[in-house]
């Protein structure tokens, strides 16, 4: 029982839940309707956990720079590094495994995966350094994470992605990267304390207004691109603008919880719990291949 509560723990600092944010890389091939290539999915495979294997080292080395800020939060302190469950020697053996892991894999992928692997992790590691201390600049490298997800993705098929894709990717991530920022300015509120450096440059009123503004954008942003001549060239059909109602529900949910719940501290935990946002996402999917195939 002790041995599975201690694996436990270390899955738990790895944050393996949040690998869920690494589906990412596979959007190149989905939108370039090569999911069903066996090669190319393969490789992207293997490129989701060369990129989560280097997100887990620096969630680790971040767990480790933010232990006495997390010992005070009501929520991460029950972390395992700041509940004193693991130890930081273990914790750092962990990391430096899982980078080596992940850059071994990168690199086996080629120079290219590689190349834009080290940027994710330097990024992560400026972020945890300095950049988180920013306000707006904490967000825009979140954002910033999760092109670079995409752009892993590129490299590892050979593909290109068309502009509005990337554009809704890093204004999708400025979202959710914001609704995030909410749930800690609610917390503090809660709790009467500041648990990061950058609250006190935040208020519900600027968080409530950037977010739907942010919400908005994206889906004008998704609607361009459903109706832009490179979709409709590439698919062959001016049909792709029916897939916007999904797109538009979904965002409209996650909405829900942000301004109605109150729970959007924890987007990965929201995408692996949330029933209405799972149906949405599985009839975009549905829907974009059978207009398109």
């Amino acid at each position: 029982m002790e041995k599975r509560s201690k694996v436990m723990d270390f899955l738990i600092l790895m944050r393996v839940n949040q690998w869920v944010k690494n589906i990412f890389v596979f959007l190149t091939i989905f939108f370039d309707l090569q999911i069903s290539n066996p090669l190319l999915l393969y490789k992207t495979c293997l490129a989701f956990f060369a990129v989560s294997f280097c997100a887990s080292a620096t969630y680790i080395f971040n767990d480790y720079c933010d232990i006495a800020e997390d010992r005070k939060h009501p929520i991460k302190s029950k972390r395992p590094l700041a509940a004193g469950n693991v130890s930081v020697a273990g914790s750092f053996l962990l990391a430096g495994l899982l980078l080596f892991s992940g850059l071994i894999i990168g690199w086996f992928l080629g120079s290219q995966v590689l190349f834009w692997l080290i940027i994710y992790v330097l990024s992560n590691l400026l972020y945890t350094l300095f950049l988180k201390h920013i306000a707006l600049v904490d967000i825009f490298v979140i954002a910033l994470n999760f092109v670079i997800r995409l752009t892993i993705g590129e490299a590892v098929a050979n593909l290109k992605n068309s502009s509005w894709i990337i554009l809704a990717t890093m204004l999708f991530a400025l979202f959710i990267a914001l609704a995030k920022r909410r749930d800690d300015v609610l917390v503090c509120l809660d709790k009467n304390e500041k648990y990061r450096k950058t609250i006190g440059s935040y208020n519900l009123d600027f968080l409530n207004a950037a977010i739907t503004i942010m919400a908005a954008v994206l889906i004008v942003c998704y609607v361009m691109y459903t109706m832009s001549s490179f979709s409709i060239n590439k698919f062959h059909t001016d049909k792709l603008y029916l897939t916007v109602v999904f797109v538009v529900l979904g965002i409209m949910r996650y909405l829900q919880i942000i301004f109605v719940s109150n729970k959007s501290g924890a987007p990965a935990e929201v995408l692996l719990t949330d029933r209405f946002i799972q149906l949405v996402i599985m009839g975009w999917i549905l829907a974009f291949y059978a207009i398109v195939l």
